[in-house]
């Protein structure tokens, strides 16, 4: 837009000031001419620069004065640029001739400082616009940078605090946040500059500490739940050893095992929401610790090693995601299970019908279970693994298996290989 603009005001004045400096020197030359032709008519002597038929009359305009008429051109003579004018005069052509040069010169000098003063202009506004530009877009580009973060889980990333990283760290850190978002606030409001960036990331710093300060709410609430709830648990389930054989005392038991695990697992969950947890890295050989899980698990699963390998992560939280998934495709799949280790790549497979349309979309959902088998439980299983594969650094995709392979279930973990020590 800046150069359109002083592209088309540069040429307004270039026309515009060519205009009047042709004007001037046409109008001077037909006043020349007109004094040349008077003294023709007188028979008296004609003024300089005039004559009949002079030999350097550009040709248009010597056959223009011949057919009658009277003009004007500007043409070189000597490689001097020349105003002629010329009119009829008893069949010949009377020629005067005005020097055009300095006429020339001014106009040549008037393009030069349009462009000059065009190309400061321009340059100068490319300057600061582009330090504006790129002040808004740093601006954006944070505010952008700390959506993803907060997406990604760090509810504590802030906009007003570009450094601040890490997560939602426990229960108590709610108040570190009103605190954090008050000093912000209160920074805010001493800025003098406001405007839409700011007001957006501003926006964005709210909704975030709002977001966090419901989360850790919420978390602490699971987390107090679960823990008021283990002392009656463990009461009830040493009632229960007391109470006489018999079916409805099988029932009561089974109850209580179920509400035990639940409230095991609404701790887990609290405890990965806060990141709380210390993860223990050693070097631990794959196979061997996928078979220690399917023992424990006391389930029919195929354990297959295509290539072992070593790895470096926490064995306790790892045994707890593949006990997850075996339990998972035996609870909701159907046989047989095949637990498949190649490499790094643990694949665990039922040949059930597959997962959900939801789970596949959207990742496994706190208390929402089902699956082929009609089995049902609390739903928490696949996301603690899920919980547990992120804190120990792997990743864990569902899948659904097809093809001639039967169909089924695919849970696959890649765990992060030590590149300096490989598998067999």
């Amino acid at each position: 837009m800046c150069c359109s603009l002083a592209a088309v005001l540069g040429g307004l004045v270039h026309v515009g000031v060519t205009r009047q400096t042709v004007s001037a020197a046409r109008d001077k030359a037909l006043e020349q001419l007109h004094d040349a032709t008077r003294a023709y008519e007188a028979g008296e002597a004609l003024p300089p620069e005039s004559g009949l038929d002079p030999a350097a009359l550009p040709r248009s305009l010597r056959q223009l004065a011949l057919s009658g008429r009277r003009g004007t051109v500007v043409a070189e003579r000597d490689g001097r640029p020349t105003m002629w004018a010329a009119a009829p005069a008893d069949g010949r052509a009377l020629a005067t001739a005005v020097d055009y040069e300095q006429s020339a010169r001014t106009i040549t000098g008037l393009d030069n400082a349009i462009i000059g003063s065009s190309v400061l202009a321009i340059g100068g506004t490319l300057l600061v616009g582009g330090f504006a530009v790129r002040r808004v877009t740093r601006r954006l580009h944070q505010t952008a940078t700390v959506a993803r973060r907060i997406s990604r889980g760090e509810l504590d990333a802030r906009v007003g605090d570009a450094g601040g990283t890490g997560r939602a760290g426990s229960a108590g850190s709610a108040r570190s946040a009103r605190s954090a978002r008050s000093a912000r606030s209160a920074r805010s409001a001493r800025s003098a500059r406001l405007d839409e960036v700011a007001t957006v990331a501003r926006a964005l710093d709210t909704m975030a500490g709002t977001l966090q300060a419901k989360l850790v709410s919420e978390q602490r609430f699971t987390a107090d739940v679960a823990h008021e709830l283990r002392t009656p648990l463990t009461g009830l389930q040493a009632a229960s050893e007391l109470l006489p054989e018999g079916r409805a005392t099988d029932l009561v038991r089974e109850r209580v095992r179920t509400m035990r695990r639940l409230t095991e697992d609404l701790l887990e969950i609290s405890r990965l929401d806060s990141g709380s947890g210390v993860v223990e890295r050693d070097l631990h050989r794959l196979g061997r610790v996928a078979e220690r899980v399917v023992r424990a698990a006391g389930t029919d699963t195929e354990v297959v090693v295509v290539r072992d390998a070593h790895v470096e992560t926490d064995r306790r939280r790892l045994e707890r995601v593949l006990g997850n998934l075996v339990v998972n495709a035996h609870r909701h799949g159907r046989g047989p299970v095949v637990l498949t280790v190649a490499g790094p790549v643990v694949t665990v497979r039922d040949h059930g019908e597959g997962y959900p349309e939801y789970l596949l979309a959207h990742g496994p959902q706190r208390f929402r279970s089902g699956g082929a088998g009609g089995g049902k439980g609390h739903g928490l299983g696949l996301t603690i693994a899920v919980g547990q594969a992120e804190a120990i650094g792997a990743r864990l995709e569902f899948r659904n298996a097809g093809g001639g392979g039967g169909g089924g279930a695919e849970a696959v973990l890649t765990l992060p290989c030590p590149p300096a020590v490989g598998g067999r």
